[in-house]
């Protein structure tokens, strides 16, 4: 021991042990403090008892000897915090050249283990640039398993470590897949196999799928979606080797023994096998298959959507996909994920027909609908409005004046977006349409003209009316009133959705108060036969194919496709109205347009009350 540090030891100012480890930290050793990180010791100063340390953030860093001692570690040369110091161009070389040796360089230093994250903060930014890193690393794991020399676990939590002996890959992948007892760790293990079933020979692979098809056949009941997923990769492995063979248990079996869980089976499956799985649906179901992909889709996310709409698009059955997108539309029931979906595929020639303005209402439906939502707060559709610069013009570039109008208005009420937010929706619609800048001017617009409406409808509109003026609205007020005792309003979220839910319901209020305002009933009695017009049923003949249709012309509100009672204001409607017996008309249709001749027109009797119309003889 140095003479002056035995002074210090017989002084009684640092004790035998800490100036034992004192020795090991001389002047130019490199060191590492837990809070300070890497350094180097600069100069000893005993005469006060001091060290002095360069570490990276704190240059001339003076430290006491008795807690230097205690709390830096002196590193070797061969340490990767003093590597990269000293010779960082050879380490960037070896991170591009050799992984295998500067993760040996790196686990050495760390008593033989190391994980992701430590990596990532050894390496980044002076070896591996921190953007790059992710890249770097997805391609470092192929070489560095290949290699044996360690075991490089799936979860980033878990320690990479060096391994006494070296094993080869396929024996790791098979070691692990083999002694794996969740499903979950089965399948990621299958998944490694079949990244490198080059590697395996074909005996080693059948005894893969053989094991593959025993734990599948265990869980079919207990775990359907992992039974499924586990024997799509099998599919996958005898497909890509067609030397294996596979059993009985089939993907569409599994799929049929849940019939009545399509939708869980398909968004439990992983992102990756999804496609597959529903490629599998119909040879499951070969009769209906259709029918059961659609009735999927209120609970599918947008990817689902899109895969469905593939096997829809490969069985050659876009047009009973896109019926049933605009069907749903039409009925308000299509979802959020299906509207992102179809928005973003607005463009393809298969669906461009079914951007029109109602999609715009349809969406700032789901919208508000996904705030109340918790689970949807924030959703990818709330983010594709105001992110996607044209999707409001190109929703809005075809759409009558009259109902820009009204999406105007439904705009300015929704209480879906914060007010910046709003402001450039409501300027992205008038430039769309220049007329529309009066309802934020204030200029007086021209007058509304009245509705036409049958009693039974108005009095529905009155009772829903009535029902939120004496019953929602109050009790909307005593949740916000019951919220508010609940304390600061900033944390309080019981309070801000019962905000939320009052504009909502006051924007309905001005809504119905708006469409009463304007509606007038009407039984329909004395109506013009000599033409059509509202309160008459027309028949009328396709000329192409000689069938007969007929059509019952109403209200405002009035609408029942089963029973073919349209509104006046519908494409429908407007394109009969004023037509006499003898003339050609041209209907619009799902695909373009119909030509059809009016043949008869009557007068309709419509009952308070009932859904039945009467044609009067």
């Amino acid at each position: 021991m140095e003479a002056e540090l035995q002074a210090l030891v017989d002084a009684g100012k640092i004790n035998a042990g800490a100036a034992a480890s004192f020795e090991r930290l001389r002047p130019g050793t490199y060191c590492f403090h837990k809070s300070w990180g890497f350094g180097q010791v600069k100069e000893w100063n005993l005469l006060v008892s001091q060290v002095i340390v360069d570490f990276q953030a704190k240059k001339g860093h003076p430290m006491q000897l008795q807690y230097a001692a205690e709390t830096l570690q002196p590193l070797p040369e061969s340490h990767i915090y003093v590597q990269k110091t000293l010779r960082a161009p050879e380490m960037k070389a070896l991170a591009q050249e050799d992984p295998v040796r500067l993760l040996e360089i790196v686990v050495v230093s760390f008593d033989g283990k190391v994980t992701q994250d430590q990596l990532q903060k050894v390496l980044t930014p002076e070896i591996v640039p921190e953007a790059e890193f992710k890249k770097w690393w997805d391609n470092a794991k192929k070489v560095i398993r290949k290699s044996g020399q360690f075991t490089v676990p799936t979860k980033k939590a878990e320690p990479i470590v060096a391994r006494d002996q070296t094993v080869s890959l396929q024996s790791e992948l098979l070691e692990t897949f083999q002694s794996a007892r969740q499903l979950k760790g089965q399948n990621a293990r299958l998944e490694q196999i079949v990244k490198n079933l080059d590697a395996f020979t074909p005996e080693q692979l059948q005894a893969v799928v053989a094991q593959v098809e025993e734990i599948a056949g265990r869980n079919v009941r207990l775990n359907p979606a992992a039974a499924a997923e586990l024997l799509l990769v099998r599919d996958e492995i005898i497909r890509k080797r067609s030397d294996l063979a596979g059993g009985e248990l089939s993907v569409a079996q599994v799929i049929r023994e849940q019939t009545g869980r399509l939708a869980e089976l398909v968004n439990e499956v992983s992102v990756a096998r999804q496609r597959a799985l529903l490629n599998e649906v119909p040879r499951a179901f070969p009769k209906d298959w259709s029918e059961r992909l659609l009735r999927v889709m209120p609970e599918a996310g947008y990817r689902v959507v899109g895969e469905i709409a593939r096997v829809f698009e490969e069985s050659g059955q876009t047009d009973a996909f896109r019926h049933h997108l605009l069907r749903t539309l039409r009925e308000h029931s299509i979802s959020s994920d299906v509207l992102y979906w179809l928005c973003r595929e607005r463009s393809s020639p298969a669906y461009g027909e079914l951007i029109e303005p109602e999609l715009l209402a349809a969406i700032l439906s789901a919208i508000e609908r996904d705030q109340f939502n918790a689970a949807r707060r924030g959703s990818r559709l709330h983010d594709l409005l105001l992110e996607d610069r044209d999707l409001v013009a190109d929703l809005l570039i075809n759409a009558p004046v009259s109902q820009a109008r009204d999406l105007m208005r439904r705009m300015m009420m929704t209480p879906a977006f914060e007010e910046l937010n709003k402001r450039s929706l409501l300027a992205r619609m008038i430039r769309a349409h220049p007329e529309l800048q009066s309802m934020l001017t204030g200029e007086t617009d021209q007058q509304e003209q009245p509705l036409v409406v049958s009693w039974p409808s108005l009095q529905k509109r009155k009772d829903e009316y009535d029902e939120l003026i004496a019953k929602k609205i109050p009790e909307n007020t005593k949740e916000i009133s019951v919220a508010r005792s609940y304390g600061d309003l900033r944390e309080n979220f019981e309070f801000k959705a019962a905000k939320e839910m009052q504009t909502v319901l006051m924007r309905r209020k001005a809504e119905l108060e708006h469409m009463l305002a304007r509606a007038r009933g009407t039984s329909f009695e004395n109506a013009d036969t000599s033409q059509v017009s509202i309160g008459t049923s027309v028949t009328v003949r396709d000329a192409a194919t000689s069938e007969a249709l007929s059509y019952h012309v109403l209200g405002a509100w009035d609408s029942d496709p089963e029973k073919r009672v349209i509104s006046y204001q519908t494409a429908i409607g407007q394109a009969l109205l004023g037509k006499k017996p003898g003339e050609m008309v041209e209907l619009p249709t799902e695909s373009g347009t119909r030509r059809v001749q009016v043949l008869t027109i009557k007068a309709l009797q419509v009952v308070l009350g009932e859904a039945s119309l009467l044609a009067k003889p």
